[in-house]
């Protein structure tokens, strides 16, 4: 292509945001977008949210490979048998003003933590499995301290040898949770453990390429989850509902925004091209869960709003769009919404780090310059406004 001055392509301009662009190879996830499938190291994420757990899966992410009995029974034994928050982080969570957010909240925790890892330092890779594995079981730990101190209320200690998704619930709530809804949770928690290349994950392998530390990783992994176009959508659906009130009004609220061209939040996808495969699941589980409780008034809202989008949009529900109702039929806060998504993801983040360290390379693309070329420099006093 000709080039133009100072380097750039003339035509039409690159396209942004590194769409399409590959920029690595990985054996962790593929997407189909075109035949809506997810896949967890060759295992469709379906098939493991209805017949696996979420600790199973953390083990399949990060060893490569679905564990026997006796080896997942040992892995059991370290992980869930250990679950505990530095008395430090607690100490840090308590002063932390009560206008924080969450999201702020947690990622700043999650930084302190490499402080008290007694593998600090090292990086082989049996350390940095066990520094993954503390870090997917205290995040749900800061999250759910933080919010009980927020409520006014102490933090309470996990019991060790319960799951993941069982033991935020009860660090949260304060009362052992309903097993139906701790596997619901679970699966909620397996069908966004990981998701390719998203921005998140592309922050960790950004900042692991540098050969940072993992803390630093899921930092920056956090820090772009925080984000309103990337961890938010669920929260943006609840509020939604929210708005709408009542099942009969759902139909006319939809339809006034599509014809001011408004997003509608929880819909369509950057990836798939058909209905986001995990949002299938959630909707079984938000229907069930709701039903449980003795309030289906959000998910029947929810129906509507989905039954409207498809007939007069053509676009599709992605995850994000029963996952609110099921978290929010579970008695837990909107605001931790998007945390939620971070004790999931915790274990595809630390995934991709290893990943990367396995096969190293600086992650440096080039932009396309765009600016003025080759100005000449006047001093200041001779320059007009």
């Amino acid at each position: 292509m000709k080039m133009g001055a100072c380097g750039q392509e003339s035509g039409k301009e690159k396209e942004l945001g590194l769409a399409d662009i590959v920029a690595c190879n990985s054996a962790i996830c593929y997407i189909d977008g075109q035949e809506g499938r997810l896949i967890y190291r060759g295992y469709d994420a379906l098939d493991l949210a209805r017949h696996s757990t979420f600790e199973e899966v953390a083990y399949l992410l990060w060893y490569g490979r679905l564990p026997g009995l006796t080896e997942f029974q040992a892995f059991l034994d370290g992980f869930t048998g250990g679950m505990v928050l530095p008395v430090e982080t607690t100490m840090i969570l308590r002063m932390f003003p009560r206008a924080a957010s969450s999201m702020e909240v947690l990622r700043t925790a999650v930084s302190s933590l490499g402080h008290w890892d007694p593998d600090t330092g090292n990086m082989r890779l049996d350390a940095s499995l066990r520094k993954a594995q503390r870090l997917t079981e205290r995040i749900p730990l800061i999250i759910a301290a933080h919010q009980r101190l927020k409520d006014g209320y102490e933090p309470i200690a996990p019991i060790s040898n319960h799951g993941i998704a069982y033991n935020f619930l009860y660090t949260l709530q304060g009362k052992e949770p309903d097993g139906e809804i701790v596997r619901a949770l679970d699966v909620a928690l397996i069908l966004h453990a990981d998701h390719e290349l998203n921005a998140s994950t592309f922050a960790a392998r950004v900042t692991a390429a540098t050969m940072s530390d993992i803390y630093s990783a899921m930092t920056s992994a956090i820090g772009a989850l925080k984000g309103p176009l990337h961890g938010g959508a669920n929260a943006d659906v609840m509020e939604m509902f929210e708005s709408i009130g009542t099942p009969d009004k759902a139909e006319a609220w939809v339809m006034e925004r599509l014809a001011g061209k408004v997003k509608i939040p929880g819909f369509g996808h950057r990836v798939y091209k058909c209905e986001d495969p995990r949002a299938g699941i959630l909707r079984e589980y938000a229907e069930r869960i709701t039903k449980k409780v003795g309030d289906t008034r959000f998910f029947e809202i929810a129906q509507i709003v989905e039954k409207t989008m498809i007939t007069h949009s053509k676009v599709f529900p992605n995850v994000d769009f029963y996952s609110g109702t099921l978290y929010r039929a579970m008695g837990i806060p909107t605001e931790l919404f998007t945390p939620i998504f971070a004790i999931s993801r915790a274990v595809g983040w630390s995934a991709h780090i290893l990943e990367q360290w396995r096969n190293n390379r600086l992650i440096r693309p080039s932009a396309n310059y765009v600016g003025p070329c080759l100005q000449e420099y006047t001093p200041i006093e001779t320059r007009t406004p």
